[in-house]
């Protein structure tokens, strides 16, 4: 088996930071990311910086990121104009996004769930015309920081929407951190009835520490696929209890001393998020930084 890491930090990280890192900063870090072997990146998101002004500076990070062959470079988009400025910086993804749950999708979106998909199509379409692949994020599927647990139905209908605009890969999240490995199983056994675990991503937080028992959870059931985020960095800014992602280092020492491969490098990871935190000006939560730290 092999395991593909989809680092997140630059995006899902910093947005939920409270203070601006600088831009430099950001290409810098990214950069170093680039070099340890991750085949994924999300660097920005073009969404408006009245709305995540942590990335206010998108277009020029990730038009300046010294692109490492055999890296995908990705960005989230809202819309066409978000769309616009992904092209314009040759984005070589883009992400889209839309909730399970009504009342989140309307936080996040400000539109219901029915009026998210012809603006998800419009920029679905153009990419695909652009030659660029599409994932697609779906958040609270696992529970609802507004409505509380979120019927599989529901999760199953907006997926196949999601596959049936013509995006390459699913992402589904546990945005508030509350899934659990039963949970996560029973949810994988009817998804898989419909989708190919192959096209599905699982994007887990650790709000209750639960996110390596869910990777676990999830590789049993055949995914290979998961988001995280260097350090646990980040979160939902409209999730309430969205504490911190599934941390990339954790996740790959994990992998690694279970004979999984997937490929990236534990020392310069671990050096890439030594300096983050440096620049954010706090520790970071991970369990491997932790250790790191006490053997230093």
């Amino acid at each position: 088996m092999r395991v593909t890491v989809k680092e997140v930090g630059p995006r899902d990280g910093l947005q939920n930071e409270p203070t601006f890192i600088q831009t430099e900063d950001k290409i810098a870090w990214i950069n170093q990311l680039s070099k340890t072997g991750l085949t994924y990146i999300e660097v920005t998101s073009f969404v408006h910086p009245k709305w995540i002004p942590q990335l206010a500076d998108a277009y020029e990070v990730a038009s300046r990121i010294e692109r490492v062959e055999g890296v995908t470079y990705a960005a989230l988009v809202p819309n066409k104009k978000g769309l616009e400025g992904a092209l314009a910086a040759n984005m070589d993804e883009v992400a889209v996004f839309m909730s399970a749950s009504e009342t989140h999708n309307r936080k996040n979106i400000n539109k219901s769930i029915e009026e998210t998909y012809p603006v998800l199509k419009e920029v679905i379409d153009e990419a695909k015309r652009a030659n660029k692949t599409v994932r697609g994020y779906v958040s609270t599927v696992f529970g609802c920081p507004y409505e509380g647990k979120i019927s599989i139905e529901r999760v199953i209908s907006v997926s196949e929407r999601l596959f049936e605009l013509g995006i390459d890969e699913l992402s589904l999240g546990d945005t508030i951190g509350v899934a659990n490995p039963v949970q996560v199983q029973q949810t994988l056994e009817q998804l898989l009835k419909r989708f190919s675990a192959e096209k599905m991503a699982l994007h887990f937080h650790n709000t209750r520490g639960m996110a390596l028992a869910n990777v676990f959870a999830s590789l049993q059931m055949g995914i290979t696929i998961f988001d995280s985020s260097l350090g646990g960095l980040g979160g939902c800014p409209y999730a309430p209890g969205a504490s911190g992602n599934l941390a990339t280092d954790d996740l790959v020492y994990m992998l690694t001393q279970m004979g999984i491969e997937c490929g990236v490098q534990l020392e310069p990871l671990t050096e890439a998020a030594r300096w983050i935190e440096e620049k954010i000006g706090r520790p970071l939560m991970s369990h491997h930084l932790n250790v790191v730290r006490g053997n230093r």
